[in-house]
């Protein structure tokens, strides 16, 4: 009886101070800059900026009982053959040469195994192939003609990767005295003309900074999980327009454009790859939830660590954690459009305000 009479006036004061209303808030809201995504609801896809169809492409794969892998290779292949924003595919981005070439990179979040191409020329469906390195090699990265010739090997028809559109941005740039370059240190000054050039000692103080946009330099990164707490993640580019032949961006760096481990979550971002391959954002991303952070705690994190480094950065990433809770972050714009996919929402757009400098 005494126990009794403890216990009920436990819940008497349990009630005084924390009515039912005010403890089922407490139990189910989150903080209100976090999305939250529960896992027993369904599997989930993320990708960055408005790339709709191939969202909808992913999230169709999932939902007939594919595997994630088999998702992420197929949403960033749609925005390939649809050549997303001009920036993904084939068609875009020409080098300094007029050529086109496209990297891709795929990542399985149970074992860590990666595979990507980089430089791949003549080879439409990148992603595609970053699937056969995956599956049927040992590797991580093949790039350039070798990574063409084994994209043969497994009959993927050799293109031109050109287009009148691309043509004619290569042709306009140089009338532009090749304006701007990637160049430094070189003679002729290649601030104010074109090659060829030869290596100075001299080196300059100030040179014209390239203006990144979605428009003229953006990858697909995509991640996602499904119903089982499988991970994975995928990006696709035809990298940085007027690069230096033989550029390879971050896209196919694993931890750069994207990282997958399904003991934690998954993350991707777009931006300056040059950049963003020299502070590793996605890995950063993972590392901070596997610390604790929330996926908007750790999209926050990567970014500032970027924008610390390069206060001129231009870049977002997507973070999602193995419950499927998930978070954005972005610098350099004023906001920062993603497509997420859930159960009875697929294709849902959404924005993040990003850091302000």
């Amino acid at each position: 009886r005494k126990m009794t009479v403890f216990w009920c006036s436990i819940l008497v004061i349990l009630n005084f101070f924390f009515p039912q209303s005010d403890r089922s808030v407490m139990a189910t809201s989150p903080p209100a800059d976090v999305i939250v995504h529960p896992l027993s609801a369904g599997p989930l896809v993320i990708n960055t900026w408005n790339f709709l169809q191939a969202n909808l492409k992913a999230w169709q794969v999932l939902e007939t009982g594919g595997s994630i892998l088999d998702s992420i290779e197929e949403g960033c292949t749609v925005c390939e053959e649809l050549q997303c924003d001009g920036t993904v595919g084939y068609g875009g981005s020409p080098d300094e040469t007029g050529e086109t070439t496209l990297d891709a990179m795929i990542m399985d979040g149970n074992n860590l195994n990666v595979g990507a191409v980089g430089c791949l020329r003549y080879i439409k469906p990148a992603m595609r192939v970053a699937r056969k390195v995956l599956d049927h090699t040992k590797h991580t990265l093949l790039v350039g003609e070798k990574a063409t010739q084994f994209a043969e090997s497994f009959g993927f028809k050799r293109e031109n990767l050109s287009t009148e559109e691309s043509i004619q941005k290569w042709k306009n740039w140089k009338e532009q005295g090749c304006q701007p370059n990637f160049w430094l240190n070189m003679s002729p000054d290649p601030s104010t003309q074109c090659g060829p050039y030869n290596p100075q000692d001299i080196k300059k103080t100030e040179d014209k900074k390239i203006e990144w946009g979605r428009y003229n330099h953006d990858t697909i990164g995509m991640i996602g999980i499904d119903s089982q707490g499988n991970i994975a993640a995928g990006t696709s580019t035809n990298g940085a327009i007027h690069k230096i032949p033989g550029r390879v961006g971050d896209s196919p760096i694993p931890g750069a454009g994207a990282y997958a481990d399904s003991e934690v979550g998954a993350a991707a971002a777009t931006g300056d790859g040059d950049v963003m391959m020299r502070l590793l954002p996605s890995l950063i991303a993972v590392e901070a939830m596997r610390s604790g952070a929330t996926p908007m705690e750790a999209a926050h994190k990567a970014i500032e660590r970027v924008s610390r480094k390069y206060p001129d950065f231009m870049g977002a990433v997507i973070a999602m954690d193995k419950s499927g809770e998930i978070g954005a972050a972005c610098s350099g714009i004023d906001e920062f459009p993603f497509i997420v996919s859930t159960p009875g929402n697929p294709g849902e757009v959404r924005r993040v305000t990003c850091i302000k400098k």
